[in-house]
This record gives C-alpha cells, sequence and structure tokens, in this order.
C-alpha cells in the first residue's frame, strides 16, 4: 500500500493513526511500568486503558466533524467541553480498572489525588484533539493543493492542444486549395497523390497526441509526408536536405513542432523563387540538449532583435508559446539571417532520450 493512496483515504488513514497511537500510548505506559517495577498484572491494565480511550475518542471524530465549519469560539467551546468530558469518563474507567484488577478493590482518601488523575486524562484527549484537528487541516491543504495542481494541468494541456490544432487547419486550407487547382488543371493524378498523402498525413496528426512528445525520427517521418504533399504543388522547386545524427532521431520532442515552420519556409520563401529553392533539416545532441536547426535559401525576412519585424502568419508565434508552455525558461528560439540568403531558426530543448521507437 502506498503512502499516498493511505493518506487520500481518510476513513482508513484516520483508523491507522487511531491504532497506532493508542497502541503507542500503550508502550509508553508499559515502558513507564518496568522503570517502576510494577506486577505482570499492570500489563493487562495498560491494555485495558489503552483499549478504553480508543473506543471513547472515536466518537470525538464525528462531533468535531459536525461542528468542523462553527465559528472559531463554538470550535474551541466544544473541543474542551467534549475533551474534558471524554478525560474525566476514561479517567473514571482507568482508575476502576486500576482498583478493582491491580489493587484489589483499593480506595484512596485523598480527593485531589482523584482531581489530579482526571486532569491528566483531559490533557491526553486534548492532545488527542490538538492531532486530529491537525491531520484534518493538512489532509484539506493537502486536497486543495492537488485540486489546484489538477486545475493547472488541465488548462495546461488545453492551451497546449489549442495551439497544436490551430495549425493543422491552415494547413488544411492550403492544401485543399493546391487540390482543387490541381483538378481545375486536370492533373487528376497529381491530385490523386496529394489527396492520399493529406490522408496519411492527417491520420498521423490525429493519432499522435499533442500533450506526448515524440522521437525525432517519428516526427521527420511525418514532416516527410508533408513535404511530399508539397513536392506534388511545386515538383523540383522544392529541395529538402536533412542532416540528422544517429543520436538524435531518438530524442523526444512535441509532435509536429517543426512542421509549421517548414511551412512559413515554403509560404514566404520556395514559393516566391522561379526557379525555386531549398530547406534544410539539421539535428544534434550536444551537452545533453538537442539542437534543432531548420533554414532556407529564400529572400529572408526583416530580424530585429531576432524577433521578425512583419509577423508572418500563426506558425511561428504558435511553435514559440508551445515551446514556452512545455519547457517553461529552459529553451530557445532564435531566428536570424542564413548565409548566403534566407531564414534559419534554431530551436534549443534538453535532450530526452526515447526508450524506443
Amino acid at each position: 500500500m502506498k503512502w499516498q493512496s493511505l493518506v487520500d483515504n481518510r476513513q482508513r488513514f484516520f483508523w491507522v493513526l487511531q491504532i497506532a497511537g493508542w497502541i503507542g500510548y500503550a508502550l509508553v505506559n508499559y515502558i513507564g511500568s518496568k522503570v517502576f517495577e510494577m506486577r505482570d498484572i499492570y500489563v493487562f491494565v495498560i491494555v485495558l486503558n489503552a483499549y478504553a480511550g480508543c473506543l471513547m475518542t472515536v466518537p470525538l471524530r464525528y462531533l468535531y466533524r459536525k461542528i468542523w465549519n462553527a465559528k472559531p469560539w463554538v470550535l474551541i467551546l466544544v473541543v474542551f467541553s467534549a475533551s474534558y468530558a471524554t478525560g474525566t469518563l476514561w479517567s473514571v474507567v482507568q482508575k476502576y480498572n486500576l482498583w478493582e484488577i491491580y489493587r484489589h478493590g483499593y480506595r484512596p482518601d485523598e480527593w485531589y489525588y482523584y482531581l489530579q488523575q482526571g486532569l491528566d486524562s483531559v490533557y491526553i484527549i486534548l492532545c488527542w484533539s490538538g492531532l486530529y484537528f491537525g491531520i484534518k487541516y493538512y489532509q484539506l491543504l493537502q486536497s486543495e493543493r492537488q485540486k489546484a495542481l489538477k486545475a493547472n494541468t488541465m488548462a495546461h494541456e488545453a492551451q497546449l492542444k489549442m495551439l497544436r490544432y490551430q495549425l493543422n487547419p491552415h494547413f488544411l486550407f492550403n492544401t485543399l486549395n493546391a487540390i482543387s487547382t490541381l483538378i481545375l488543371v486536370e492533373e487528376n493524378k497529381d491530385a490523386n497523390q496529394m489527396v492520399s498523402r493529406l490522408s496519411d498525413f492527417l491520420r498521423y496528426t490525429l493519432n499522435t497526441d499533442p500533450i506526448k512528445k515524440v522521437p525525432l525520427e517519428q516526427e521527420l517521418h511525418a514532416l516527410m509526408l508533408y513535404l511530399q504533399i508539397e513536392k506534388v504543388r511545386f515538383d523540383d522547386r522544392l529541395k529538402v536536405d536533412i542532416d540528422v545524427s544517429e543520436e538524435a532521431k531518438l530524442a523526444l520532442l512535441p509532435s509536429l513542432i517543426l512542421q509549421p515552420i517548414i511551412e512559413n519556409s515554403i509560404k514566404y520563401a520556395i514559393a516566391h523563387m522561379t526557379t525555386g529553392g531549398c530547406i534544410t533539416i539539421k539535428a544534434q545532441v550536444f551537452a545533453n540538449e538537442l539542437l534543432l536547426e531548420v533554414g532556407d535559401n529564400g529572400p529572408g525576412a526583416e530580424l530585429k532583435d531576432g524577433q521578425l519585424v512583419k509577423s508572418q502568419g500563426v506558425g511561428i508565434a504558435n511553435t514559440k508559446d508551445r515551446l514556452k508552455t512545455l519547457y517553461e525558461h529552459n529553451y530557445s528560439f532564435v531566428l536570424s539571417q542564413n548565409t548566403p540568403t534566407g531564414l534559419k531558426v534554431n530551436i534549443r530543448v534538453p535532450f530526452e532520450k526515447a526508450s524506443k521507437i
């Protein structure tokens, strides 16, 4: 049984602490009896007293649960009154067990002896009440903390899903327009190939959880599906150069994190070049970090402090937001001019190795 599951089950947790606490009380008294060299029959008295205390404090639990939301002064008054009444009754039971079993009917004459023994029992019950409220407050704080974490996680996941799914319609509309154009010019074979590859790509996006990370090798497979669709549009005008190390292929990263960057390169670079262009994809692992680079040899774009002066669609912004949501401050996303021409994007994220592909 895991400790956390025990704490979460309040009914079971109460009884475990209740029984363990009174066993501990009995052990302390037993050790004390050995110090004072009491007779063996006193052990039986100790067990009876602990058993009586265990039973008498159980009703306090249900009483405290009923007044849990009462005003503070009412709560304090009830706790002290109930502890005093329970402690006094428990003291009577303890004295009865002691005098009848251990001392064979002995009765002391001093009245303060009764009072002293009664107050000792009340103090113990007050300690029990304090522990009950302390543990109860701790459980409530843990419960609220778990609710807050769950709400934060759900919001986190909703944000990631929104960012991922916001990209798919944008790409889908472009592809459907391209298919429509191919049909209009009676390029039915190319249109059929494009529909087939679009189907494969969409199947991949639907089967991949946007919250989970995927190996880079799997991500590259999805990118090739996407690029094959685009190659139907651009034919030989679109070239792709991939340079990925074997170690980097096993790195985990958010699914389809590179697709909007490549889509931007095609839309704002390749599409404007009459002779076509080349997109390069590089990846390597260095110093326990995954280094990714996507570049093109297009006309480039105006940059200021590593940011686009004129925003070009939602792809770049969504990619940055996804990285920030997943990695907080432990990542980098840098835009820079490519050599000799074009634009390149460098991404750095922590290296997480996939167990298997």
